[in-house]
């Protein structure tokens, strides 16, 4: 039975409706244009990733409309019944239940315009548009459309990217002024489609709605209740035109405080702020100043004055939003009376400063000036608005918002937006953590708290970061700089090479015997416990597994004499004979620390595996060569910090690992939600929360430690038990990013793929630093592509830095679960050092 609740909170992310990525590559092969997303959007994955999705959606023929997609969605999600209950209701949420619509939510500031561009260029690329028309609310934003969808038209390498059968290269560019024709981009204000208006829009389009693309900029009008923009809604809907294909994009989703029902790929403000793309936001909580409209000018004044101070690469400005015009301009008039008595300027000198910008036609030539206060030649600092028109501005000098009326600010409709005034983050400060302050009055504090933080989605966190500890568990790394020069290498792919021209096979480490570790839970009580079981594995001599490897290699050389072609018999027994393979077999096995002269019974099926097929085609491909340049020491202490909220622990997402003194790192609002976590009536589930009670025990500079998913849990664990802990120095988890950055490129398609990945984990051992990637034990029988790369380029990497240094001596590995037994017990005998993995030999295989 559906089911529904009125009573249950959902974050955003609950209620995305989730695209297949089941798709006919014959009918839809994204990887065709990956070139072309990369030239595009460059280091911008979540454009990529909102460009994949909607592509899949639209071309992917899976789809034949919305509502197909919504009870798709509905069907698998439990978020989505509590949410809505029925497909009924469900649709009474969606804008366009009958044509190919969704809603793209990306943050403001974060380049919607991107994705726009990239949308409308796939489809008259593949044929699917023969002309496309953006339609946005206002003069301002499409005067921005149009000077960005121009400049990236002018790029030619851009072009270049589109695969050789591209219908159309480059779109041309134009307001609905002229005639909307094949391979058209046109960019127009909504207004330009109403009935009453002269445009060339509905005759050039009247009819031809089918192979016509509708994009919509700032898609959130669409869904008000004002007479004027609900027709723009019926001309989307209008069968006169028949549109099918249509998208609208948004960085404020929201219905007054309803979040949209069509939305299929969302990058959110909370990750754009963590991500340093657009600027960190400051909101007032609590403040003494009172109602006194003086003492609050001279505070927002000297805010002003310090972002001058701060920002000295650019001019910052100050936006103050009203309720209405007649509020903006009454501020406007306030501000320039106390601008003037504050600097001792003229009315006139202070008026220069100050810009009003609302819909009055009194102010429309203000609306042009803004496309310039960004430069430092223009003398305005002071912004005064109205919130309805507080999306279209580009301007990213933007440090200090005022909310004026509690009105202003009262809906996350309403917050998104004036937040979003501020995102942008200017070019001197690229990579920075520039702030934006909203200095709003803490008398709305209580009111607006919650929809700030669900705006923001702040949820009750707790920081993982380096403390300081006794002993100090900080230990320094070495790195490269590196220069990286693409190169086309051509390259022999036979078993040939591998085996008998290296002279070796790559073999994970063996054990006669092996401690196998099983974890129970009690199902009544929930208690767990740990076993341990020794078990022994069957071995061979060298000299058994060289016989039989001498014995494959005469019975290929049988098999291939009654060739008639002479060259494609093999004569592998008379080239490598008895103590070839004897050499051969011993030499695998003692590269992964075998002293005894044994081989055990996986081991000895690899080498025969990789005696056969002996032979393979050559193959050419794009590689990188990574120059060195420099190597240089970091420490663990330059470890970035990462959090994790409350309900990812409650969903059993990630496990957080504490250790005696970890309490002592928290204060306040963080000290209060890391008792809930750890406290004896939490409603966190044991595996997501679990204590180290002997500090000696939990050997890293971390106040806590987060793993991920399940691997990442079992292998701290095992970090963190006694007889593992003794043996280790220290070590320490890595962040996603930011912290030790590996690059690496590899094959997706036709395009060559570039991106780069921090190892998971770091161990130090006396003068040995072991550097763990742990994935799931899947990859040890499909091995992605993408992880053979790292682990080759990782391990060159590592191979160079023990050429470029003395220091320390570094080995990478990547593990699974399946070997974790096998390396622990290796780490307790002090064997680690040329240790190698099933994940390991799976990929470099």
């Amino acid at each position: 039975m559906p089911r529904s609740s009125n009573t249950r909170t959902f974050r955003n992310d609950q209620l995305l409706l989730r695209i297949s990525e089941t798709v006919d590559p014959g009918v839809w092969d994204e990887s065709r244009y990956e070139a072309f997303f990369d030239a595009l959007c460059g280091p911008r994955e979540y454009q990529k990733s909102a460009l994949r999705d909607s592509l899949r959606y639209l071309l992917g023929a899976r789809y034949p409309n919305l509502r197909a997609l919504a009870e798709e969605n509905l069907a698998s999600s439990n978020d989505l019944q509590d949410r809505y209950g029925t497909l009924e209701a469900m649709e009474r949420h969606l804008l366009l239940p009958d044509k190919l619509y969704c809603t793209l939510d990306q943050a403001t500031g974060t380049g919607k315009s991107f994705v726009l561009y990239g949308l409308a260029t796939v489809l008259l690329a593949e044929g699917a548009a023969d002309r496309v028309l953006v339609l946005c609310p206002s003069n301002t934003i499409e005067a921005g459309l149009l000077e960005k969808f121009r400049s990236l038209a002018a790029i030619p390498d851009l072009a270049e990217t589109l695969p050789e059968n591209a219908k159309v290269r480059v779109p041309s560019i134009i307001r609905a002024d002229d005639s909307i024709t094949t391979g058209c981009l046109c960019v127009e204000n909504y207004h330009a489609v109403l009935g009453h208006v002269r445009s060339s829009i509905r005759d050039s389009l009247k009819g031809k709605g089918g192979t016509t693309l509708v994009l919509n900029d700032e898609i959130h009008h669409v869904a008000t209740k004002r007479q004027d923009q609900t027709k723009w809604k019926e001309f989307l809907a209008d069968p006169e035109f028949g549109f099918h294909r249509i998208v609208g994009v948004s960085g404020t989703c929201y219905a007054g405080d309803d979040y949209f029902g069509d939305v299929v790929s969302r990058y959110s403000l909370r990750q754009a702020v963590q991500d340093g793309v657009v600027k960190d936001i400051d909101y007032v909580t609590e403040e003494d100043i009172g109602n006194d409209p003086a003492e609050r000018h001279q505070i927002i004044y000297e805010n002003h004055r310090k972002n001058r101070s701060k920002y000295r690469q650019v001019k910052p400005l100050t936006i103050f939003v009203t309720r209405d015009i007649r509020a903006c301009e009454q501020l406007a008039e306030e501000w320039q009376e106390f601008l003037s008595d504050r600097e001792g300027s003229t009315a006139e000198e202070a008026a220069k400063k100050l810009l009003v910008v609302t819909s009055s036609p009194k102010h429309s030539p203000n609306v042009a000036r803004l496309q310039a206060v960004d430069a430092k030649a223009s003398p305005v600092e002071w912004i005064f608005s109205v919130s309805m028109l507080s999306e279209g501005w580009d301007v990213k000098n933007v440090f200090q918002i005022v909310p004026s009326e509690e009105r202003a600010f009262n809906s996350k409709l309403l917050i998104a937006q004036v937040l979003g005034r501020g995102l942008r983050v200017p070019d001197a400060y690229a990579g920075q953590r520039p702030v934006v302050t909203v200095f709003n009055h803490d008398a709305w504090s209580s009111g607006i708290k919650h929809l700030v933080e669900e705006v923001l989605e702040i949820e009750k966190r707790v920081t993982s970061r380096i403390v300081e500890k006794e002993p100090d568990y900080n230990f320094d790394l070495h790195r490269i700089d590196y220069t990286r020069e693409p190169q086309a290498q051509s390259f022999t792919q036979d078993k040939e090479y591998d085996l008998l021209k290296k002279g070796f096979v790559e073999l994970p480490s063996q054990l006669a015997a092996l401690d196998r570790e099983v974890e129970y839970e009690r199902a009544a009580t929930g208690e767990r416990s740990t076993r341990k079981t020794s078990v022994r594995m069957k071995m061979y001599t060298v000299e058994e597994v060289a016989a039989h490897v001498y014995q494959r290699l005469r019975s290929i050389d049988q098999e291939t004499a009654a060739n008639e072609d002479v060259k494609l018999r093999t004569f592998y027994a008379s080239k490598y004979n008895i103590d070839w393979c004897r050499k051969m077999v011993r030499e695998s096995v003692q590269r992964v620390g075998e002293k005894q002269d044994q081989v055990s019974e996986e081991n000895r099926q690899k080498i025969l595996a990789a005696l056969g097929p002996l032979q393979r085609g050559a193959a050419k491909a794009v590689r990188y060569q990574l120059r060195p340049n420099l190597v240089e020491k970091i420490s663990t202490g330059s470890r970035p910090a990462n959090a994790v909220s409350f309900n990812t622990l409650r969903r059993g997402d990630a496990t957080l690992f504490y250790g005696p003194d970890s309490r002592a790192s928290f204060q306040d609002q963080e000290l209060t939600v890391f008792d809930d976590i750890t406290g004896p009536d939490t409603e966190i589930p044991g595996k997501a929360v679990q204590q180290v009670t002997n500090a000696f025990c939990f050997k890293t500079p971390l106040n806590v430690v987060i793993a991920e998913y399940d691997p990442e849990r079992k292998f701290v664990r095992k970090l963190c038990e006694a007889e593992n802990a003794d043996k280790l120095d220290a070590w320490i988890k890595s962040t996603d990013r930011d912290f030790y950055p590996i690059e690496f490129s590899w094959k997706k398609g036709e395009h060559t793929k570039r991106a780069s990945f921090n190892p998971d984990f770091f161990l130090k051992i006396g003068k040995g630093i072991f550097v763990v990637e742990i994935k799931d034990d899947g990859q040890i029988g499909d091995a992605a592509e993408e992880n053979k790369k790292k682990c080759e380029f990782a391990r060159e990497h590592f191979r160079r830095l023990n050429e470029g240094q003395q220091e320390l001596v570094y080995q990478f590995n990547f593990l699974s679960p399946h070997d974790f037994d096998a390396f622990f017990q290796k780490l307790r005998e002090g064997a680690l050092a040329g240790y190698q993995s099933h994940l390991d030999v799976a990929l470099l295989s």
